[in-house]
């Protein structure tokens, strides 16, 4: 990947390539979940206490080849028995369905080890099934070790497998590392059953990319295109609009509901939600947002934010952690709004920062108004009551309070409370020096345009 960030915490759509993978084998419920770390050890582990807490880390110092890895990873639970699967940790598209579908095989058939295979138009890369006259499985074999016949086979293994665990243990003990990378293999293992007369099996993935990983981010990004279509093409056949699926991406972790608009060019990220007969965007990215029902969102980025029922957002708007709308809440064009709660019917119109704030409900916010949240040192609060009037221009220097049915004057600095019902003013009272353009600039096409104006004022 050419990153100081381990391959397996690239992100893609809501989790990383492990977390994926973690997904993906979690409703087969095991007793023991073993992640194999290496490069980037303590990253992964950091990672891990996050996403998956009941798994355990096991380091692999030295990459000794898949199937040290593996033998490490069973001497850190040695009381296991019964089926273990080893999955690779760069197979994001992998289905539950398909793992449990695997274990199902498996445990049917009374296999030594079961390998999941996939036929995919271009092997290149990927270890082969080599199978016997009846169709049997004879071995895998790793492309680096393969002859030209084996190379054209195009039934590949997808690094995913099912094992008898007391068979597994023995059968690790005789691996070797007479190959072309010097590596003990876990693939050598169906080799050794198949030699001592030990059942294994194949079992096919129903759809080959569920399969694939990516050594690179070229190949990381077209798994991202793929997961997308998968994800969008779910929730359309849910009852949810895309407008141009192509353009919209949603994590895996947010939840749409029914009857909801997506516009294109929209992003939906982490824990979001979007209500039902919601409409977002176009041009939005919503990360841990929820928008409630009826509520239209447009052209617009949100981070930690609430929006209420039948709100409106945007255009152009940003609104930051903590920023909640109640219902039928405005917040238009050019305003931002952080760690505030906006009351039930009120608007905020256009350009304006309201930050640190409760505002209350049917309360309308002049253009142009900064909340004046922080003084150096610390932030402070603003209160403006339900039913206000507060003028375009003003500043609301906290802690201050507006109270119930105020309002403000335009071009005001709010440095004091206004009492429920006042008219609160706080500007120099405006004085014309007449003359001032006749006798300052003289000779200028102002000073020439009111020579004129007064030449045809009436007498």
């Amino acid at each position: 990947m050419k990153s100081a960030l381990p391959k397996v915490l690239h992100p893609l759509l809501g989790r990383t390539l492990v977390g994926h993978v973690l997904a993906a084998a979690a409703p087969l419920g095991a007793e023991r979940t073993v992640v194999v770390v290496g490069h980037g050890a303590d990253q992964v582990r950091a990672h891990l206490a996050e996403v998956a807490p009941e798994a355990t880390p096991v380091l692999q110092a030295q990459q000794l080849g898949t199937g040290h890895a593996v033998r490490i990873a069973l001497e850190a639970v040695p009381e296991a028995a019964g089926t273990v699967v080893v999955i690779n940790g760069d197979v994001p598209l992998l289905r539950p369905e398909t793992v449990d579908a695997l274990v199902g095989a498996h445990e049917e058939a009374g296999a030594a080890a079961t390998v999941l295979a996939a036929e995919v138009p271009d092997p290149t890369g990927l270890g082969r099934i080599v199978r016997d006259a009846a169709g049997h499985l004879e071995r895998i074999v790793e492309e680096r070790d393969a002859t030209a016949v084996q190379r054209a086979i195009r039934e590949i293994n997808a690094g995913i497998y099912a094992f008898d665990v007391v068979r597994l243990r023995a059968a690790l003990g005789k691996l070797s590392t007479d190959n072309d990378q010097g590596e003990e293999y876990l693939t050598d293992v169906f080799g050794l059953f198949s030699s001592a007369g030990e059942p294994v099996a194949v079992h096919c993935a129903p759809d080959h990319t569920e399969t694939l990983g990516c050594n690179d981010r070229v190949e990381l990004a077209a798994l991202r295109r793929l997961l997308r279509d998968r994800v969008n093409e779910a929730w359309m056949r849910s009852g949810v609009s895309l407008l141009d699926p192509d353009t919209t991406w949603i994590d895996v972790t947010v939840t749409v509901e029914r009857d909801a608009v997506i516009d294109q060019n929209t992003q939906l990220r982490g824990a979001s939600v979007v209500g039902a007969g919601a409409l977002v965007g176009p041009d939005v990215t919503l990360e841990d947002t929820v928008v409630g029902a009826g509520a239209s969102v447009v052209r617009s980025h949100a981070v930690g934010a609430e929006v209420g029922p039948r709100a409106s957002v945007g255009p152009y708007a940003y609104l930051r952690p903590a920023a909640k709308l109640a219902e039928k809440v405005k917040v238009g064009t050019f305003v931002e709004v952080k760690n505030s709660e906006i009351g039930t019917g009120s608007k905020v119109p256009h350009l304006t920062y309201v930050g640190d704030a409760t505002i209350g409900e049917q309360t309308n916010i002049g253009a142009a108004s900064v909340f004046v949240n922080y003084d150096g040192v610390r932030k402070h609060r603003t209160v403006i009551g339900s039913h206000a009037r507060t003028g375009a221009d003003n500043m609301f220097v906290a802690p201050v309070e507006v109270g119930d049915g105020a309002y403000t004057a335009a071009g005001s600095v709010i440095d004091k409370d206004v009492p429920p019902g006042a008219l609160g003013v706080a500007r120099a009272r405006q004085r014309n020096i007449e003359g001032w353009v006749a006798m300052r600039r003289p000779g200028t096409a102002a000073a020439e345009a009111a020579q004129r104006a007064g030449e045809d004022a009436p007498q």
